[in-house]
Formats: C-alpha cells, structure tokens, sequence
C-alpha cells in the first residue's frame, strides 16, 4: 500500500484537544517530528484536520 510521510511543523500549544489528539494518532507530538503512515482515507481525513500544522514530505 502506498505511504504518505508527514512532518510537524506547528505546536499544539493553544491548540484543542481534538487536534492534539490528531497530532498524536499521526504519532506526532513535537516539532519537527517525521512520520510515516499508510495512505488511507482516515489517515488523509486527519492530516486534512491539521493540514495547518503539519507539511506532507515528497
């Protein structure tokens, strides 16, 4: 299956609690973490959810 690699680029300081909880289901939780995720809907729905926060790595 295909991999979609992102990586943090904003703090969840003053941020919800749903997008920390997003944060951490993508396996982020500081800045400048990198992680690799397959490329599903639900995985492409959270990172749509805290697209503001994150950066897709090619």
């Amino acid at each position: 299956m295909a991999q979609v690699t992102v990586k943090q680029t904003g703090s969840p300081i003053r941020r919800t609690k749903d997008q920390r909880a997003t944060l951490a289901g993508l396996g982020l939780n500081k800045m400048g973490r990198v992680s690799t995720l397959e490329d599903t809907p639900s995985v492409r729905g959270m990172i749509a959810k805290v697209a503001h926060l994150i950066e897709i790595v090619e």
